[in-house]
């Protein structure tokens, strides 16, 4: 895999600040959700259900108020303000922690783990989204993400792909993303896996686009081989002391990668719990 000198920096320094993993049980198999409500409609309906009394966070406005200062910040990629403006974030979080939802913050979502700031998922997405306008794409195809955690990220993607494949090794957080995200829908299909991320889901691959919250020593070699040609790959991975965000595109002369500024995920790990 070749490398290719650094674009300028794209992201704001410090882009995530997530917590050491925790334990969880035993695997269990994959959770297919098939929603039938358009998400619109879904959110909705469960916002007339559970909305935190008084706080107006089901407001389109309080989601637009975000969203503008994400783009005032310099995210200008339509499709995933569009995706940020309409996924309730604090559907997402403890009910204590919702008011809090729609500040630029990461938030603890338990087992240790942390809901990430909403300008870093933008951002990252962002990424994706320009690979794939390069491929005459306006949306990110069939998309893999390793780390589930809460669901979030994963309600933002399916506003922009085609079908999504999602892993998360933490069976709590799994049960949790399947349960925050099955009244959700979108045209594509949904597959939450309960497994190791770094073997990435071969029975769905190739990915046009493959997302992780985590980082470890170096790329998995199931991620490289499960990007589809004209696919890119956005992951952190360890540098020295530190992290970096590395994009990986599938060109064709091979894999080209470059590295962008320094950033702090969960590390990678093999396995489940």
């Amino acid at each position: 895999m070749s490398r290719s000198p650094a674009p300028p920096a794209r992201f704001p320094l410090g882009l995530d600040r997530m917590q050491p993993r925790g334990a969880a049980p035993k695997p269990g198999t994959d959770t297919l959700l098939r929603p039938q409500r358009p998400l619109q409609q879904a959110a909705v309906d469960q916002s007339r259900q559970s909305a935190p009394s008084g706080l107006g966070l089901d407001s389109a406005a309080v989601r637009h108020r975000m969203v503008q200062r994400l783009r005032d910040g310099g995210l200008r990629c339509e499709p995933v303000l569009q995706a940020l403006a309409a996924v309730e974030r604090h559907r997402f979080v403890d009910s204590a922690l919702a008011p809090q939802a729609y500040e630029d913050t990461s938030l603890p979502i338990g087992l240790s783990q942390t809901i990430s700031k909403p300008s870093v998922v933008g951002w990252m997405l962002a990424l994706l989204f320009d690979s794939a306008s390069a491929q005459g794409r306006g949306h990110l195809g069939r998309v893999l993400e390793i780390g589930t955690g809460c669901g979030y990220q994963a309600a933002l993607l399916m506003q922009v792909s085609r079908s999504l494949v999602s892993i998360e090794r933490l069976q709590p957080l799994h049960e949790k993303a399947a349960a925050n995200l099955a009244d959700l829908r979108r045209g594509s299909d949904l597959r939450l896996v309960f497994g190791d991320g770094m073997l990435g889901h071969a029975p769905r691959a190739p990915y046009d686009s493959i997302i992780a919250a985590a980082g470890g020593e170096q790329l998995p070699a199931a991620w490289l081989s499960q990007l589809a040609p004209g696919g890119r790959l956005v992951a952190p991975v360890q540098r020295g002391g530190g992290q970096r965000l590395v994009v990986v595109d599938h060109a064709p002369q091979g894999l080209v990668s470059h590295e962008l500024e320094a950033v702090q995920f969960v590390p990678l790990k093999s396995g489940v719990a």
